[in-house]
């Protein structure tokens, strides 16, 4: 069977374990808008993608959607997923290109992100030298920047730098000396974060 160009869609706000009185909205996507949404929960995982597109519900961004089931077959998937970008290991670092930057903080079940955009963080605080991201991307410049892979939510290269536990405090004096007052009242309880992965948007 070939795949319907055009699905009627559910969709209403996710309430965490409540029962919604928000308003359903209806919309007819075509395949190609909702495969992007389906690719950017489960990435180019063609068994994802089948499940999901057989199950006819997901959540993303706060929203649930969910349509009639698709019953592709993994040859249809496949095709569908060919447009979608690859991770690219060869492509290097360029900091300019990073929009923002994630804070890993803890490790196991206690780990947590903290995101810090770029847009924010250019600001100096009165007198200051450094930006707190221009602390980030120095820290990124004495630490290789490993490539870790494509983000389909993101629609950005993912580059992780690890940081010894030493480096991690001296980061975070850094950023939290470079932050105006409100950036370092929003960090003051942070923690040396154990890696940063910089989000750098594909052309």
């Amino acid at each position: 069977m070939s795949l319907p160009e055009l699905i009627p869609v559910r969709y209403t706000e996710e309430d965490a374990g409540y029962v919604s009185v928000r308003p359903v909205v209806k919309q007819v996507f075509r395949l190609h808008e909702l495969a992007d949404l389906v690719v950017s929960i489960a990435g180019k995982d063609p068994a994802r993608v089948q499940q999901i597109f057989r199950s006819g519900t997901a959540v993303y961004h706060g929203y649930r959607y969910w349509w009639d089931g698709i019953p592709a077959e993994a040859s249809e998937i496949a095709a569908l997923l060919v447009p979608f970008p690859d991770d690219d290991p060869s492509r290097p670092f360029e900091p300019s290109k990073a929009t923002a930057a994630l804070l890993e903080i803890g490790g196991g079940t206690q780990c947590h992100v903290v995101e810090i955009l770029r847009e924010e963080a250019l600001e100096k605080r009165f007198l200051g030298r450094l930006s707190p991201w221009q602390v980030l991307l120095r820290s990124a410049a004495s630490h290789t920047a490993r490539y870790e892979r494509y983000s389909h939510a993101r629609r950005a290269d993912l580059f992780r730098v690890s940081l010894p536990y030493d480096h991690a405090q001296q980061l975070l004096a850094a950023l939290l000396e470079a932050a105006p007052r409100r950036l370092r009242h929003r960090w003051s309880t942070l923690r040396p974060p154990a890696a940063v992965t910089f989000i750098c948007p594909r052309s």
